[in-house]
């Protein structure tokens, strides 16, 4: 899943210097711009698109560093990494700013109207299934079979999803930790066979492009409503690496693009959608990058 850059992946521990150290450098005798990332496709996307523009328009090394989100805010605060991209606000990640927001920056905001909930496959009936309260129902329950398929569970979306089961009462239910890639396989292999199944899910992302899918309504706003996504960095970034800061403050995707840039990804790979994208978008990027709006 990595290309262009090298990535030190790190499990359960803290994100230290040594650790990073430990990765293999990037070219050159430039020190590397460290990008935390985490394997979900709009993390991948958006990484992967600074990626390629800081590497190849800027001319600076980057290193990619894959953590868990909240190994990501730590390594921030800490000086362990430069910059993150996934910063959903203001509630999904609100927890994570209350313990380092006074030690990290916002940089820009990437994109807006994300949203949590958790879905299911239209071929559930929605007089059944259209509210998070009907799971609760013991024959929605058996065809279930009491599971929720979740992701990572150091994500704000897993806490937001403990927190559903509380405030509906959903007792017999597991919320399954997998990751988003597994996520999707599940959903895939239901939706072959039309089995039920209730997936963690978040917008944007590609399945619901491949799949037709429905968010169930969420009456007691247990996961959130619509959320804004930053790059948050650490504090001295911009004063070290003013060209890559800059770029980062003047980045910003419409959500129909990044869901485009997604989608194919799935279909071929992330280098291949990239490719497409900045052919496709040349003065946006240009813009990006120099500051300087295009000719009218």
């Amino acid at each position: 899943m990595m290309a262009l850059g090298v990535a030190a992946v790190i499990g359960s521990t803290a994100l230290s210097s040594a650790s990073i150290a430990a990765a293999n450098t990037a070219e050159g005798d430039k020190k590397p711009v460290r990008i935390g990332w985490t394997a979900w496709s709009d993390a991948e996307a958006v990484t992967k698109l600074a990626q390629r523009l800081i590497q190849e328009r800027l001319d600076q090394p980057v290193e990619l560093v894959l953590a868990d989100i909240g190994l990501q805010y730590q390594g921030l605060a800490k000086g362990d990494l430069d910059f993150m991209m996934m910063s959903w606000l203001p509630t999904t990640h609100a927890s994570y700013l209350d313990k380092v927001g006074k030690d990290i920056v916002p940089l820009g905001m990437l994109y807006t109207r994300a949203r949590l909930g958790w879905a299911v496959p239209d071929y559930v009936p929605e007089d059944q299934v259209k509210t998070i309260a009907d799971l609760a129902k013991p024959e929605i329950r058996e065809k279930l079979k009491g599971k929720i398929q979740g992701i990572d569970p150091g994500s704000g979306l897993m806490q937001a999803s403990e927190k559903a089961l509380k405030d509906y009462g959903l007792d017999g239910y597991e919320l399954v930790s997998a990751s988003g890639a597994a996520m999707t396989a599940a959903l895939g292999r239901a939706d072959r066979r039309e089995d039920w199944i209730a997936v963690t899910a978040w917008s944007p992302h590609w399945m619901f492009a491949k799949w037709k899918l429905r968010y169930l309504e969420d009456p007691k706003g247990s996961l959130g409503g619509l959320e804004r996504v930053h790059v948050m960095a650490r504090k001295k970034l911009y004063q070290e690496h003013p060209k890559v800061a800059e770029l980062l403050t003047r980045m910003y995707l419409p959500l129909e693009d990044l869901e485009k840039i997604m989608l194919e990804a799935d279909a071929t790979s992330y280098d291949k959608a990239i490719d497409t994208y900045i052919a496709n978008n040349k003065q946006r990027v240009d813009y990006w990058v120099t500051g300087e709006m295009p000719a009218s």
